[in-house]
C-alpha cells in the first residue's frame, strides 16, 4: 500500500518538477542577456533585488528591435556587412555557417524541414522508428543515390537531440498523420505517451483473430 502511495505521489509530482526545472532552466539562461546592460542599469542596481524573467523581457526586446531593424534597408546593410565580418575569420566562419545554414532550414516559413513525421526501418530491416524529414540530400549525394532522395532524422530516446541521419527513397518511408509534437512526445516517453493522431492496435497475442485465442465473451 505505501508503495502504490509513493508511486501515485512520484506520478503528480514529477511532471511538476520536470515543468519548473525547465523554466527556471531557460529563465536562468535568459537572464544572462542581462549582462548586456551597463551595471548601474540592471535590475539588481535599480531595485535592490533580483527579478527572475527580467532577462525574457531584455531578450524579446532584443530580437523585437534586431527583426525591425534587419526588416529595413539600413538594418539589412549592417546584417550583410556583420556576415562578412564573421565569414573572414577562419575558425568562426566554419561555426557561424554551419549554424547559419541549419537556422536558415528549420526556422524559414517557407522550408519544410522537421515539420513531417515518417516511419522508417530502422535500424533494419523488420525494426520501425520515427524520424523527422530533413529535405533533400542535395544534388552532390542524390547524384548516386536518384533524384526523389530524401534525408530523415531518426531520434534518439529520451534525448532527442541526438539520433541518427539518415538518406533513403521515399516508397522506404510512410508518412504519420500525427504533428512533429507528438512524435517527440513519443519518443522523449520511450513510447509511453501514444501519439494523438492514431491508437495502436492491440498486441497480436491478444486479438481474437490469433489462433489458440477464444473472442471475449465465449467459452474456452
Amino acid at each position: 500500500m505505501i508503495k502504490k502511495y509513493l508511486i501515485t505521489g512520484l506520478l503528480i509530482w514529477l511532471p511538476i518538477a520536470a515543468t519548473l526545472w525547465i523554466l527556471d532552466l531557460i529563465l536562468s539562461t535568459l537572464d544572462r542577456s542581462l549582462l548586456l546592460l551597463p551595471e548601474s542599469w540592471r535590475p539588481d542596481a535599480l531595485f535592490g533585488m533580483h527579478i527572475p524573467g527580467f532577462g525574457l523581457i531584455l531578450s524579446f526586446l532584443i530580437l523585437l528591435a534586431t527583426g525591425v531593424l534587419a526588416a529595413n534597408i539600413l538594418g539589412q546593410r549592417l546584417v550583410r556587412w556583420s556576415e562578412n565580418f564573421l565569414n573572414r575569420i577562419p575558425i568562426v566562419r566554419s561555426i557561424y555557417s554551419s549554424v547559419k545554414q541549419v537556422s536558415d532550414t528549420m526556422l524559414s516559413p517557407k522550408g519544410n524541414a522537421f515539420r513531417k513525421a515518417v516511419l522508417v526501418e530502422f535500424p533494419q530491416r523488420g525494426q520501425w522508428a520515427i524520424g523527422l524529414v530533413v529535405g533533400t540530400p542535395g544534388p552532390a549525394i542524390a547524384g548516386h543515390l536518384g533524384p526523389d532522395a530524401i534525408t530523415v532524422f531518426v531520434p534518439t530516446a529520451p534525448n532527442p537531440t541526438s539520433g541518427y541521419t539518415i538518406i533513403v527513397p521515399p516508397s522506404e518511408v510512410k508518412e504519420l498523420d500525427i504533428s512533429v509534437d507528438d512524435a517527440l512526445k513519443f519518443i522523449v516517453s520511450l513510447g509511453v505517451v501514444v501519439p494523438m493522431g492514431g491508437r495502436p492496435p492491440r498486441p497480436a497475442a491478444l486479438t481474437s483473430e490469433t489462433p489458440g485465442v477464444a473472442p471475449h465473451g465465449s467459452a474456452g
